[in-house]
C-alpha cells in the first residue's frame, strides 16, 4: 500500500541543519564520553538512556532521560523505553513541511536533529557460543526502529550507528551543522546496518533448526565496510577497493607498517602465503607468486634463528620466481631473517611481529610494504567465493595442528615405511601441495620444497614441471599429490628423476598400476583417502 501523497511544491530546502538536540542510545561506548562532550561544548541537549546517560553524567555532562519526555519509564527489563510517540515523532517529522512543524508545536514535541544509536551485539553474542534466551535478549527492537526513523527522515536528521562516524559529527557541529549530502550518506550506512543485523538474526533463528540437521546456513550475511580504494585491480583498467568484513581477523586487518600502497594483486598474493605459512606448526615462510607458492619450508633442526633459516630454505628452491615474490612468515621476523632480503627485490613481507631492529633495515628497503597480523589473527572456518548470480560456500580445507596427526589415517600402499625424517617431509609436503593449485604436486626435501609443479591442466605436466625446476635435487627427494594418478605416467616422471616416496589420495580405477610402478622402483607410497584440490 502506497505512503500518503504531498505535493513536492510544498517541501522546503534544508541543506546545513544545526544539531540543537540529540538522542543518544549505545551498546558500543567507546569514544563516547569525546562525542558528548562536544556536542555539550556547542550547547546542545542531549537525552539518552540506560547505560549511555550514566557514563555522560558521571563526566560531568547534563543529560535528559528519555523517560523525561515520553512520561513513561524503562520497563520490561529495558525493553520498552524508546518506542514512544514522544520519540518517534521527533525523529520523522519533516520540518520541510509547515504541516509537520505545526503538529510538533500543538504535540508539544521536540525535534531531534542527530540520533546517535548503535545495537545490541547480537552478532557478538551469537559468536561467544551463547544460546537461548541469552541469544534473543540480544535481539534489538527500539534500536533498528530509531535507526531506520531517522535515516528515512535524512533530510532533517543525521543518523549515527559506528563511533567511526564521530569525528566527522563534531567537525559538522563545531561547523554549523550537518550538510545534506553527510546526512544521506549515514542514512545509507545506517540501512546496511539494520538490514545485516535482521538478516544475522533471521539467520540465527534458521540455523538453530539446520545445526541440529549438521547443514549450512539457510541465509548467509556477508557485512563489509570499505576500507579503501586501491590504485586498480588485478589490471589497470579495472576499478578496486578492499572492504573489511564484520568480525574479521585476516589480511584486510593487517597493519601496514611501511611501504608503498597495498594493490589488489598484493592483497591476494599475501593471502595466499598466509594460507601456506600457518598450515605449518613449525617455524615456516612461505614465498608466493601470482598466488602460487615458489617457496615453502620449516626451519632447519638446531637452526639459531628458526624463522631465519625458514626463509632461506624457501628461498632456494626458485630464486629466480622469488624475485618480486610476496612473504608470509608464521613467527616474529627477526633482523637476521631482514639480513636475508637486503638484496632480494620482495613486493609484500606479512608476518604476526617483526623485531625492531628488523623494522629499521627494512626501512633502508622503501617500496617494500610491511604488513603486520591483528593480535587475534587466526584463519578462517569457511571459504566464500562469488560466482555469477551467486555465491559457493565450503568448510574450509584444513590440517590438524598436531604434525603427526596428518598422516595417522594414511595407508601404506606399497614400499617399506619411510624413517622418521623421511616421515616428516612427507607430511611437509602433502600440507605445502594444499596451498598451490591443482594440478598441484609438490618435491621436498629435508621439510623444504625443491620443485612445485602447479596449475596444470593435466597431472603429468605438474610432475614433469616439478622435476624441471627441481633439477638435480629432484634425486632423493618427496613428493605429494593433490589429487590421485589416473595414469601411471606421472608417478613414472616422478620416479625416474629419483623420487623415494610419494604420497596421494588414491581412488583412481588405475590404482593398481600405479602402485605396480612404485613397487618396480622400490619407493614407498602412501594413500591418504583424501584430497586437497585448490582452484
Amino acid at each position: 500500500m502506497a505512503g500518503p501523497t504531498i505535493d513536492p511544491s510544498l517541501y522546503r530546502s534544508r541543506d546545513v541543519v544545526p544539531v540543537r538536540r540529540a538522542l543518544i542510545s549505545v551498546s558500543d561506548k567507546s569514544e563516547l564520553l569525546a562525542l558528548g562532550q562536544a556536542l555539550a561544548g556547542a550547547g546542545v541537549e542531549i537525552v539518552s538512556t540506560g547505560g549511555s546517560a550514566a557514563l555522560l553524567r558521571e563526566a560531568g555532562l547534563t543529560v535528559k532521560d528519555v523517560a523525561e519526555i515520553t512520561g513513561f519509564p524503562e520497563s520490561l527489563g529495558g525493553r520498552v523505553k524508546t518506542l514512544h510517540p514522544h520519540v518517534h515523532a521527533g525523529l520523522l517529522a519533516d520540518l520541510r513541511l509547515e504541516d509537520h512543524e505545526d503538529q510538533l508545536s500543538e504535540l508539544g514535541i521536540l525535534p531531534f536533529e542527530l540520533v546517535v544509536v548503535n545495537l545490541y551485539p547480537f552478532v557478538e553474542t551469537v559468536a561467544s557460543g551463547a544460546e537461548g534466551d541469552a541469544v534473543v535478549e540480544q535481539i534489538d527492537i527500539g534500536g533498528p526502529a530509531m535507526v531506520r526513523a531517522s535515516a528515512k527522515n535524512y533530510a532533517n536528521v543525521a543518523v549515527v550507528v559506528s563511533p567511526e562516524s564521530y569525528p566527522a559529527i563534531i567537525e559538522a557541529v563545531g561547523q554549523g551543522g550537518t550538510t545534506l549530502a553527510q546526512r544521506r550518506e549515514l542514512a545509507a550506512r545506517a540501512f546496511a546496518h539494520t538490514a545485516a543485523y535482521d538478516r544475522a538474526v533471521a539467520t540465527w533463528f534458521a540455523d538453530e533448526t539446520l545445526a541440529e540437521e549438521g547443514a549450512l546456513p539457510q541465509h548467509l550475511t556477508i557485512k563489509a565496510e570499505r576500507l579503501s580504494t586501491l590504485r586498480y585491480g588485478e589490471n589497470a583498467h579495472q576499478r578496486a577497493a578492499i572492504y573489511t568484513r564484520t568480525g574479521g581477523h585476516g589480511i584486510a586487518q593487517a597493519t601496514q607498517l611501511q611501504g608503498k600502497e597495498m594493490s589488489y594483486n598484493n592483497y591476494v598474493d599475501a593471502d595466499a602465503a598466509l594460507r601456506a605459512a600457518f598450515d605449518l606448526v613449525l617455524p615456516a615462510v612461505a614465498i608466493i607468486k601470482h598466488a602460487n607458492p615458489c617457496g615453502i619450508a620449516v626451519t632447519a633442526p638446531n637452526a639459531l634463528d628458526p624463522i631465519a633459516s625458514a626463509h632461506l630454505r624457501a628461498h632456494e628452491c626458485d630464486p629466480v620466481s622469488a624475485f618480486g615474490g610476496v612473504i608470509a612468515a608464521n613467527r616474529t621476523v627477526t633482523l637476521k631473517m631482514a639480513e636475508n632480503l637486503r638484496d632480494i627485490f620482495t613486493e609484500v613481507i606479512v608476518a604476526p611481529d617483526f623485531e625492531p631492529e628488523a623494522l629499521e633495515l627494512f626501512k633502508l628497503k622503501k617500496n617494500l610494504r610491511v604488513l603486520q597480523l591483528p593480535a587475534d589473527w587466526r584463519q578462517e572456518p569457511m571459504d566464500v567465493r562469488l560466482v555469477s548470480g551467486g555465491l559457493l560456500l565450503q568448510d574450509a580445507d584444513r590440517f590438524p595442528d598436531e604434525i603427526g596427526a596428518t598422516a595417522k589415517d594414511w595407508q601404506l600402499v606399497t614400499g617399506e615405511r619411510p624413517s622418521d625424517e623421511e616421515m616428516t617431509s612427507l607430511i611437509f609436503a602433502w600440507k605445502a601441495c594444499r596451498a598451490v593449485k591443482s594440478n598441484a604436486i609438490v618435491l621436498a626435501k629435508n621439510s623444504a620444497t625443491v620443485g612445485i609443479g602447479m596449475g596444470q591442466v593435466n597431472r603429468v605436466d605438474s610432475c614433469r614441471l616439478a622435476v624441471e625446476r627441481a633439477g638435480d635435487r629432484a634425486a632423493g627427494s618427496v613428493a605429494a599429490s593433490d589429487a590421485f594418478f589416473p595414469f601411471a605416467d606421472g608417478p613414472q616422471v616422478l620416479l625416474d628423476a629419483g623420487v623415494t616416496a610419494i604420497v596421494q589420495p588414491g581412488g583412481s580405477v588405475r590404482d593398481q598400476e600405479v602402485i605396480d610402478a612404485a613397487r618396480e622402483a622400490n619407493v614407498t607410497m602412501f594413500f591418504t583417502g583424501e584430497r586437497h584440490f585448490f582452484h
